[in-house]
């Protein structure tokens, strides 16, 4: 069975979203401060984490940026205002998509099925031999690690699932709606900002120069590509 973390304080939205979850087959986690999910996220076994924002103790944005040092796993982050700044925020740190409150329990039983497909299909998806070596920068697919001259980059699943997709379509310009769509779903909850923001973490982490970017280049207009 499929194990889920809820990290929110309101305690009437915590059990709502347990109860659909566990209607839908799921084990769940209720932590109702930052500290206590800070400490079942980094240490308990779980598949999805549902992350509130604004938490006693340790606050949302820390929480996620800790667990993601630490843990592969999808993140849905909760947000009470579509702050377009929190929202950016929250993706730098790791989050894979976010939802707004007030929102529909069914939507957010969705949105959850959705990440942890995705994630399975990407983790079961193994090619014998999948690696990509392109100017000091080594992608291996397998077993998910990125280097860059034989130092190893730590990236988030989606920051990962971006760099694969565009470095296996090398030279080839993809709009920012169509690396949406690919990597998050039609149906995810966001807009082309999820896919900026991801670029230039990405960038942040493996170009030397991000202003002069010689692995994902801006095509003005267009959108994205890999360069080779």
């Amino acid at each position: 069975m499929k194990r889920i973390l809820i990290i929110e304080d309101e305690q009437s939205i915590a059990e709502l979203e347990r109860d659909y979850l566990e209607i839908s087959g799921y084990k769940v986690d209720i932590a109702s401060d930052g500290n206590q999910g800070l400490e079942l996220g980094l240490n308990g076994e779980y598949d999805l984490i549902i992350l509130d924002l604004m938490l006693p103790g340790v606050n949302g944005f820390d929480l996620c940026k800790q667990i993601r040092e630490k843990r592969d796993l999808p993140i849905l982050m909760v947000t009470a205002k579509a702050d377009d700044v929190d929202i950016i925020r929250g993706l730098g740190l790791g989050a894979d998509d976010y939802i707004t409150k007030p929102f529909k329990p069914l939507e957010l039983v969705a949105r959850v099925k959705a990440h942890m497909a995705r994630y399975e299909r990407l983790i079961g998806s193994k090619d014998t031999n999948d690696l990509i070596v392109i100017r000091g920068l080594t992608i291996d697919h397998d077993s998910r690690r990125v280097f860059l001259n034989d130092q190893e980059i730590m990236l988030t699943i989606k920051e990962f699932d971006l760099l694969y997709f565009l470095a296996k379509n090398p030279n080839r310009v993809f709009s920012k709606d169509h690396l949406f769509e690919r990597l998050w779903g039609i149906d995810a909850l966001g807009d082309t900002q999820t896919v900026t923001v991801h670029v230039r973490k990405l960038r942040e982490k493996i170009e030397m120069d991000t202003e002069n970017a010689q692995y994902i280049e801006t095509v003005w207009g267009a959108g994205y590509r890999f360069r080779v």
